[in-house]
């Protein structure tokens, strides 16, 4: 089973956080973007139990990749950690086809652009959604690690938050905003 950690931080600008990351020595690893479809039953009963279906398609120039996700319910922990699934896959189109007929309905469609870089254990990303602003998520083996990659991105005051990308776009919708 695969757990996922991570800290998920909003902040105004990526731009002090990428040159911290460039002054720590971290390696870039690629520029993405990113289209997220989240899946759910008539009933709402992924969304009702704090868990996620998603099909994504990651583009980082010519390189296209697929990647459908299972996301479960949070676990107790100082970050985001839940246990996670995810399988690439060749096509998205048939894998939307089958999810449809398995009786999944398209609920939503997340758009972002990610910049990711790797510091010591973890991968830190640089995300931009328009629709929410900017983050930093710091993903690793344990909390200690994600800690210590905060701390040494100056960014130890700024809070975690355990919501999902598609979490807060959907409240930012209901808002009406």
């Amino acid at each position: 089973m695969c757990v996922e950690i991570e800290a998920k931080l909003k902040v105004d600008s990526l731009t002090d956080v990428e040159r911290k990351l460039k002054d720590l020595g971290a390696e870039f690893i690629a520029e993405q973007s990113q289209s997220d479809i989240q899946f759910d039953d008539a009933n709402s009963s992924l969304i009702a139990t704090d868990r996620c279906l998603r099909l994504r398609r990651q583009s980082a120039g010519d390189d296209v990749k697929v990647f459908l996700t299972y996301k479960g319910t949070k676990e107790e922990s100082d970050f985001k950690k839940r246990r996670e699934i995810e399988i690439e896959i060749d096509s998205a189109e048939m894998t939307q086809r089958l999810l449809e007929a398995l009786g999944y309905q398209k609920i939503l469609v997340v758009e972002k652009k990610r910049r990711l870089w790797r510091l010591g254990t973890c991968e830190v990303a640089l995300d931009h959604l328009p629709q929410l602003g900017y983050f930093v998520e710091i993903e690793g083996p344990d909390s200690e690690a994600i800690a210590e990659v905060q701390k040494r991105l100056d960014l130890s005051h700024v809070p975690s938050i355990t919501k999902s990308y598609p979490q807060m776009i959907r409240e930012t919708l209901n808002r009406g905003e």
